[in-house]
């Protein structure tokens, strides 16, 4: 956790809504990272731009679900690993800290990232970079269909960086921020876990597909926000381009919603910056301080049901850990889940 004591009472976030240039037809590993820098670059001026056009109290960018690589395509954990995932101290970090630092800024976005101490694997990691140039927050996805998890190198990964690192909470000048990272925010114990550690403002990658219609992420959205008293900054892809799915497929609703459920920005499809709104923390610290029916985070009571957790074992932990896996791993460790909790009548 990074804990900084001076606080900006209210500022603006703009969750930018750009399009993913996905790399899978890159030939090889320099390919790809020259795609990577491209799109880089690209940010760089929209940002400059959009804090323009806002105003230069916007100190929060949150941007897309995997927005410098696309999502892999049947490639394998080797080659999607070596192609289109980050080093943890690599040049993409460099370059977007370039970027923090000269508009004095925070960044947040979701990238596939390497961990040294986990040398056979990749994770999907949610990152803030501060204006300084650091990152200070990690959070590696923990719910995924198709890519490894902290979960499933469970004791070897709390080995490494504890409980506080899997649920990371940064405490910054803008307030305490933490990341929620696509189809999570439909996991209540996710943003619950992190209004625990402090959290005041859920920022959430995200590539989903956007209609008038709510669907149930829309729904999850208000919910987290209400059920923590939190803020979320939801930033989805305009479209993911140089892949065989249709490219608006993922496009359109990023969003900034408050602390009561109320949605202060949203925008339609293509790339925008339309979706920015202040982030007042005065306000949101007094309504969480203020005895009362909707004061929901003073009125938990986890006790009722931290035994009921305890005891349910649904979805395996360490199905990973000192075993090589392919692809088919994730749906047939799925299939055995369902199958067992058939038999045991919970499903």
């Amino acid at each position: 956790m990074t804990v900084n004591p001076q606080t900006i009472d209210s500022f603006r976030a703009l969750a930018l809504q750009v399009t993913c240039h996905a790399v899978n037809q890159a030939t090889d590993r320099q390919e790809a990272r020259s795609l990577m820098q491209n799109t880089i670059k690209r940010l760089g001026q929209q940002i400059a731009a959009s804090i323009a056009f806002i105003g230069f109290d916007c100190r929060l960018i949150v941007l897309p679900e995997y927005f410098l690589t696309g999502f892999p395509m049947g490639e394998s954990l080797a080659v999607w690993g070596e192609k289109a995932c980050l080093e943890m101290a690599g040049a993409e970090y460099e370059a977007l800290s370039k970027i923090a630092q000269k508009q004095g800024i925070f960044i947040a976005g979701n990238a596939y990232e390497l961990d040294p101490n986990f040398p056979e694997l990749y994770f999907q990691t949610c990152f803030v970079i501060d204006p300084s140039g650091s990152v200070v927050l990690r959070y590696r996805r923990l719910n995924s269909m198709f890519a490894p998890t902290p979960h499933d190198v469970w004791e070897k990964y709390l080995d490494c960086y504890g409980l506080e690192g899997v649920f990371p909470v940064a405490k910054t000048e803008i307030g305490n921020l933490g990341a929620i990272a696509s189809e999570e925010i439909l996991y209540p114990e996710v943003a619950r876990c992190l209004a625990m550690r402090g959290a005041e403002i859920f920022l959430h990658s995200t590539s989903e597909v956007y209609g008038k219609e709510r669907a149930p992420k829309e729904a999850a959205k208000i919910c987290r926000a209400v059920e923590n008293m939190a803020y979320v900054v939801s930033s989805n892809t305009a479209g993911i381009a140089n892949i065989p799915i249709p490219v608006a497929s993922a496009d359109g609703g990023s969003k900034i919603i408050d602390y009561r459920g109320l949605v202060l920005a949203e925008t339609g499809e293509g790339e925008s910056m339309a979706a920015f709104a202040e982030i007042d923390l005065t306000a949101l610290r007094r309504y969480r301080r203020r005895p009362g029916l909707n004061n929901l985070l003073s009125r938990q009571r986890f006790e009722l049901y931290a035994e009921s957790y305890g005891h349910s074992h649904f979805y395996p932990a360490n199905s990973m850990l000192e075993k090589e896996v392919d692809r088919k791993h994730f749906i047939q460790t799925q299939q055995e889940t369902i199958e067992r909790l058939t038999k045991l009548g919970v499903i």
